[in-house]
């Protein structure tokens, strides 16, 4: 069915956008109830604080990046960077209480809300940074998370190779602000939310720590050496000459982990082949899993696209089902590592990862082994490739891991368990604060 606005002339905003897509009616529809409602910019509410970042060569910054925000929740990861090498993308100090929320779209529609004290805390120039002033800073963040306002952000881009809007669009959003009983349950249940986000990483800690005590490795750490010394004969056995490969530090690993006992991962795992056709199922919808799903601070899947098997990506070949581990296989992104529940089985994943299936072993003890140095160095060393760098699928054959009594694993496992558990019920709490605004503003 045909649908068309009809504009007048006063209304194409100065002749600035005459394009049509501009002026679709579920934008005007949206636009005309957050009139409705008496809603005001944004800039009445918050500021942009304009806190220009100057690198001091000696000193070390803590960096966020547009990739690193997670798109459920708006957690944050930080890198860490020395200031004479940083990027010209670090432009802009942060501290707490601010929400940062990308100019970059549609593709990452990331918001944070900042939620530490510190002086060295600097985030992307990909960042509009808000601070708010006459509102509370959780309701502004759920409110730029909405999906309405989301919508209505994603209409002000401009460009078609790099989709952008500007601060002013941000600033000139019109923002619902209710009464303060209303903004008041929805800060809560951020907090709530913040506050369980903290206990999942907390668990997750904890099985991490027990692990490494049992093995011996709390303390561990290994430098690479500046010269080392390697038989031709161990080079042509395989098939390798460059000089990572052979640095001694593996084989110091590998040497803890066969005096506590060690076995190879494929006695304990299945390493499910990637043989799946969508194509096979044409009209069936599919929820396809790829890298950018992948929470890495704890190892969940939260998020997902569906596409009916004819349309599906040409990598989704691999069939999840519950407790399966997923490893990404490809360099620079070894870390993102996942363990699918219940809900998820049936998914589709790329092919860019591994997928392990364990036969004697809990699968969250081997999460926890997977997102660790146990088995993130060993993979990282199986590393080849020149355009696309990435663990050859034979290369997993060389791979070792602890043997961990039972006891121990169950124990391990009730913590990732009970972390999984929290980060769950944060995402709900999210999601529920999420709909209260877009109910009132849709209605």
């Amino acid at each position: 069915m045909i649908t068309y606005s009809i504009i007048q002339k006063s209304q194409l905003e100065g002749a600035l956008r005459i394009d049509a897509e501009y002026y679709q009616q579920e934008y005007l529809e949206l636009i005309k109830n957050l009139n409705t409602l008496g809603a005001v910019s944004i800039r009445e509410v918050a500021v942009n604080p304009k806190r220009k970042f100057q690198s001091q060569k000696s000193e070390i910054f803590q960096y966020i990046e547009i990739s690193e925000v997670d798109l459920s929740t708006g957690e944050y990861n930080k890198l860490e960077i020395l200031g004479e090498s940083a990027p010209d993308r670090a432009q802009w100090i942060v501290r707490r209480g601010d929400i940062i929320i990308s100019t970059v779209r549609p593709i990452r529609n990331a918001v944070s809300l900042i939620t530490e004290d510190s002086k060295n805390l600097v985030c992307s120039s990909g960042f509009a940074v808000l601070k708010a002033e006459k509102v509370e800073p959780e309701y502004l963040f759920i409110y730029l998370k909405s999906r309405p306002i989301v919508e209505l952000l994603d209409r002000k881009t401009t460009a078609t190779m790099y989709p952008a809007v500007t601060v002013d669009d941000i600033l000139n959003t019109k923002i619902y602000l209710g009464d303060e009983n209303f903004r008041e349950e929805i800060k809560s249940k951020v907090i709530e939310a913040q506050n369980e986000l903290e206990k999942s990483k907390s668990f997750y800690s904890q099985a991490e720590s027990l692990l490494f005590r049992e093995l011996g490795l709390k303390d561990f750490k290994v430098e690479d050496d500046l010269f080392y010394i390697v038989n031709l004969s161990e080079i042509k056995s395989v098939h390798r000459a460059d000089a990572e490969y052979f640095q001694p530090k593996y084989e110091k690993l590998k040497e803890k982990i066969k005096k506590y006992g060690a076995v190879l991962l494929l006695s304990v795992v299945q390493n499910v082949p990637a043989r799946f056709n969508p194509k096979s199922q044409p009209t069936k919808t599919f929820r396809y899993v790829e890298l950018s799903n992948i929470t890495s601070s704890v190892g969940t899947i939260d998020d997902f696209s569906e596409a009916i098997g004819d349309d599906a990506p040409s990598r989704a070949k691999r069939v999840l089902k519950s407790g399966d581990i997923i490893i990404s296989s490809v360099e620079g992104s070894l870390e993102k590592v996942a363990l699918a529940n219940e809900e998820q089985e049936g998914y589709l994943a790329s092919n860019g990862f591994f997928q392990f299936r364990g036969k004697d072993i809990l699968p969250e003890v081997l999460l926890v082994l997977a997102k660790s140095f146990i088995l993130q160095m060993q993979f990282g060393k199986e590393t080849a490739g020149t355009i696309l760098t990435a663990v050859p699928k034979e290369a997993v054959k060389n791979i070792i891991i602890p043997t961990i009594e039972k006891q121990t694993q169950q124990k391990i496992a009730d913590l990732v368990q009970k972390s999984h558990e929290a980060r769950l019920k944060a995402k709900k709490l999210l999601e529920e604060a999420k709909r209260k605004v877009e109910d009132l503003i849709e209605k």
